[in-house]
């Protein structure tokens, strides 16, 4: 999510930025899984624990951008790594290191968030989200998420980006039948919660599948759309 034009050299992987897309995705899902977890127990209107994920989240996602976007860009998401691969960020080892960190924070924030609420490490969710509608709505909030984040940066408001991805994550749990996952680390994660944010391990490989199928749609129209950065305004 930088805000100014880079060389692959400046990208080059070191233990700051790998350090701050590892902790910035375990915290992420913490506060997805952690505020799902809450949210049943506070209540059994199923909107209103929505509503209480989403808000929480999207609160979550604003302030981690925020905290990391100066140190790593603030990916959190292989398939923001993968679109600024393409783009020309960074280079290909570096997007591998990216990604890794973002899986294995991923994890520890999810066995992160069943520990706080006195539940096993890891619990695997039974949660089927199988349906054909559920994965195409994953390419359609994957795709809007990537557009929004590459939109905001590539328009030179890079500034503005926590507050968009943020209100954009907020309002798609509503507005996409899945409940707008939109990222391959979180995916792989909420599979290890039987909670109300969780995800079954058998539904998460075409998730993941439609998310990265976001990433090409992306590129194809970020190049149409915003074929130069734009100088930050």
């Amino acid at each position: 999510m930088t805000a100014t034009p880079i060389s692959v050299d400046r990208w080059r992987a070191d233990p700051a930025k790998l350090t701050a897309e590892f902790i910035g995705t375990a915290f992420l899902l913490a506060g997805v899984i952690g505020s799902g977890i809450m949210a049943e127990r506070l209540t059994d209107d199923v909107g209103l624990q929505l509503f209480q994920n989403a808000f929480a989240t999207a609160g979550v996602l604003v302030a981690l951008i925020l905290a990391f976007g100066p140190a790593s860009g603030a990916h959190f998401n292989p398939a923001v790594t993968l679109v600024d691969r393409a783009l020309g960020g960074m280079d290909t080892p570096t997007a591998l290191s990216y990604i890794t960190a973002q899986i294995a924070g991923g994890i520890v924030g999810a066995m992160a968030a069943n520990i706080m609420f006195d539940l096993s490490a890891i619990n695997w969710s039974t949660k089927d989200r199988s349906a054909g509608n559920l994965i195409f709505a994953e390419v359609v909030a994957t795709l809007g998420l990537l557009l929004v984040i590459y939109g905001v940066v590539r328009s030179g408001r890079a500034s503005a980006a926590p507050y968009a991805v943020g209100g954009y994550i907020g309002g798609a749990y509503y507005f996409t039948a899945s409940t707008s996952f939109a990222n391959p680390a979180v995916t792989i994660a909420r599979t290890m919660s039987d909670t109300f944010a969780g995800i079954e391990p058998a539904s998460a490989p075409p998730f993941v599948i439609a998310q990265i199928a976001a990433v090409p749609l992306t590129v194809f129209l970020v190049r149409i759309i915003y074929p130069r950065l734009l100088a930050e305004h």
